[in-house]
């Protein structure tokens, strides 16, 4: 790999980093933002006991039901939003490529900057489109950047995981608005510096990301986004094809001598060049086991997620006696500890990785050795959900900074095990469409946020403690899917010595005969 190309590698890496940090996941800060929303007065309108009295501050308004269900539902709408459209996200992010789904993550993150901009306590609907815009737009980003880590073989899991880290860490965004609102500065500049920033978004998609897809394994001579040594802009075009055609070809050729393809997983037949039987293939995938599991795994632990997300402020100010400064100590301590994400996520890169530099069994594939190293790192974020669930139920208000901790490190270890996991298990040409239909089909798990919400405000006055509870054991479920994928991996293991114990068979008898 000549050096300009590695500079360009590094640079992306970089850069995506930055990205992340800054703009991808900036929806996780939900929780400080919040605490500005009520202090500016959103939704106090719908408050039955408003003890404002016409004074000069909007600030007075006291915490009723109404008011806190509004703003968790503004969440839970910007989740569902997100969840409902990952499938299609995934399905044009494989067909259309990187550059068409990243201008359109643009677009979306500089129209909700902007809505929030132009909010007021008079439109705080705004605040629904708003949040959708800035949750599906982050979403995307972080799909066109899981793939930078094809460039870096040997370290492909852990980057994706660093990247899964900087986007909850990027929950440092909307802290940052709480804490210069505190200070003085008007909402509506501060998120208007916001919609500015996305000029970066439209510099990177050009000058540092292809425009198509970044392939795995990385064709030697791969070039992509600036102008590089020895390549015209006028057959970018003509050399990204052939560059395509020869992954192809070198994909397949692998997985032929190298039984690397999903028929060494059991989950479809090889893939053709027919594109019926190509449609089979990501049939066959879905309704796999494999990936049924692993659909179980990931609708249960989003919605334990977000579930705490919605429920959090009106815990904080319940466990808190609805002393404010007290609500807004927890408020700053979970978004800083939302930092530490991008410090503890590639801990699962790495035992997802850790397999790489050492040789493999033999007639073993990368492919399988890939996951059975993952079957770890599946049951740490099921450990993880299950104790970050149980301590949140815990009505204790001091035990809330452990449940802060969990919720980080589950939450950077979940989504970069997740897209390490799918890229894994299943071929790289469905890793948009994989990904997305299990985040898809979360929706309707998270679907009944909105009667749980209104169950927990008007039945069990803002009690979620029996919620909590159900939503604990649920987290239960989560262990089948790391237990399944290691009696997979027994099974691929037991086949493929009972093969070889064939092979050595018809070598000893060939021999013998020979000699006879």
């Amino acid at each position: 790999m000549s050096a300009p190309v590695r500079v360009l590698h590094w640079l992306t890496l970089l850069s995506g980093l930055v990205e992340a940090l800054f703009f991808a996941g900036i929806s996780f800060g939900w929780a400080s933002l919040v605490f500005v929303l009520k202090e500016e007065g959103y939704f106090a309108g719908h408050c039955v006991n408003n003890t404002a009295e016409a004074t000069e501050e909007l600030s007075i308004h006291t915490d009723c039901i109404d008011q806190d269900e509004h703003l968790s539902q503004v969440m839970s709408v910007a989740c569902i939003c997100n969840t409902v459209t990952r499938f299609p996200i995934g399905y044009l992010f494989d067909r259309c490529g990187t550059t068409v789904m990243r201008l359109i993550a643009t677009s979306l993150y500089i129209t909700g900057t902007l809505l929030i901009t132009l909010s007021s306590v008079e439109t705080s609907m705004l605040l629904y489109p708003a949040m959708s815009c800035l949750i599906i737009s982050g979403s995307i980003l972080y799909v066109t950047n899981v793939q930078v880590g094809n460039l870096f073989d040997s370290f492909r899991s852990t980057i994706i995981t660093i990247y899964t880290g900087a986007f909850d860490s990027s929950a440092l965004v909307f802290l940052i608005v709480k804490l210069l609102h505190e200070r003085g500065v008007p909402l509506y500049s501060l998120f208007l510096s916001l919609a500015f920033n996305g000029v970066f978004l439209v510099l990177r998609t050009f000058l540092l990301m292809p425009r198509r897809h970044i392939p795995y394994p990385l064709p030697e001579k791969y070039t992509y986004g600036v102008k590089c040594p020895g390549r015209n802009r006028g057959t970018d075009k003509t050399n990204e094809k052939r560059d395509e055609e020869q992954e192809d070809q070198e994909k397949h050729k692998k997985e032929e001598n190298e039984e690397a393809g999903i028929s060494s997983l059991h989950l479809m037949p090889s893939p053709k060049n027919n594109s019926k039987e190509k449609e089979a293939a990501f049939q066959s995938c879905v309704l796999s086991w494999l990936f049924l599991w692993h659909l179980v795994w990931v609708v249960i632990t989003i919605f334990c997620h977000y579930i705490f997300f919605s429920t959090l402020n009106p815990t904080l100010t319940r466990l808190a006696d609805n002393d404010q400064t007290l609500v807004s100590h927890y408020t700053n301590a979970f978004a800083f500890t939302q930092l530490c994400s991008l410090l503890f996520a590639p801990l699962n890169g790495l035992i997802m990785d850790r397999h790489k530099h050492k040789s493999l069994d033999p007639g073993e594939s990368k492919r399988e050795a890939d996951l059975r190293s993952s079957c770890l790192a599946l049951f740490l974020t099921s450990l993880q959900c299950f104790l970050f669930c149980l301590c949140f139920t815990c009505p204790i208000l001091p035990l809330q900074y452990l449940t802060f901790i969990l919720q980080v490190v589950c939450s950077g270890f979940f989504y970069g095990g997740h897209q390490s996991f799918v890229s894994i298990a299943f071929p790289m040409p469905h890793f948009g469409k994989m990904s997305g239909i299990a985040m898809s089909a979360s929706a309707v798990a998270l679907f009944l946020q909105f009667p749980i919400l209104h169950f927990i405000q008007q039945h069990l006055h803002g009690d979620s403690l029996y919620v909590k509870v159900g939503v604990t054991l649920a987290s239960l479920l989560t262990f089948i899917h790391p237990l399944h994928v290691h009696l997979h991996c027994r099974k691929l293991t037991a086949q493929r010595k009972a093969g070889h114990d064939v092979h050595e068979q018809i070598l000893t008898s060939s021999h013998t005969n020979r000699k006879c």
